[in-house]
Formats: C-alpha cells, sequence, structure tokens
C-alpha cells in the first residue's frame, strides 16, 4: 500500500497556497505518508519549492494545459509522479464539443477531418497492450 497526502490549497484558492502546502506536506511526511501531494502549482519556481521541502519523499505533480512544463522539465525538478486527473477526458469533451457546435449552429462537418480513424485507435490500444505483456 502507498499513502500518498494531499494539501489542496492551491485548488481552493489559499491566501498563501504555496506556504501551507509545504506545512501541510511536511507533517504528513513526518506521520509517515508515502507519497506528497499539492495539486494545482504552475509554475517552475512553486514546483521545486515543493520538491525541495518534500525531500526525500517523492512529490506528486498534477500536469495541466498551459503549464509550459515538459515531462523533461519536471523530471528535472525532482517531480517523480505525474497525474493528468480528467485532462484527457476534458480533450476530448474539447474536440466533441467544437464539432458539434460546428453542426448544430453552421451545419459544417469539417471538424470530423481531424477524428482518429478506428484503425490507428486499435493500434494504438493494441501497441500498449503489447508493451504491458
Amino acid at each position: 500500500m502507498v499513502l500518498t497526502a494531499r494539501a489542496e490549497c492551491f485548488l481552493v484558492d489559499h491566501p498563501d497556497a504555496l506556504r501551507e502546502s509545504i506545512r501541510r506536506l511536511q507533517a504528513y511526511a513526518e506521520a509517515g505518508a508515502d507519497v506528497l501531494y499539492a495539486p494545482g502549482p504552475r509554475t517552475r519556481e512553486d514546483i521545486a519549492a515543493i520538491v525541495s521541502a518534500a525531500a526525500p519523499r517523492p512529490v506528486n505533480v498534477l500536469t495541466v494545459g498551459g503549464m509550459g512544463l515538459r515531462l523533461s522539465d519536471l523530471a528535472a525538478l525532482g517531480v517523480r509522479r505525474l497525474s493528468i486527473g480528467s485532462g484527457l477526458s476534458r480533450a476530448a469533451w474539447g474536440g466533441f464539443l467544437a464539432a458539434a457546435r460546428a453542426m448544430a449552429g453552421e451545419g459544417r462537418f469539417d471538424a470530423l477531418e481531424s477524428a482518429a480513424p478506428f484503425a490507428e485507435i486499435n493500434d494504438f490500444f493494441h501497441e500498449d497492450r503489447q508493451r504491458r505483456s
């Protein structure tokens, strides 16, 4: 079992989200948490501060669009785990809504041109399954 402790200060707009997240994460580490998680920071500086304060415990980061950080950037900052939350489903819903609005509002179907062919979808899942076998 892995105990992941969360400090959601960034998500609830705490007035001093970074400081309070670090305080809570350090308390969770002292209590025995295996992984520390403060979802919400978006800057290199905040993430680096959390990783540093949490050391040597691994830190989990919630990745969102607009962060401007790649996987390699987060790894270089010392992040050990990533979550994407609802990111993939919201990206899919974004495409769905854009296509539906174009159809309903303008009678256009061109948004469907970017739809993945069934063969590509099947190949993706087949290759993923083979990698994990």
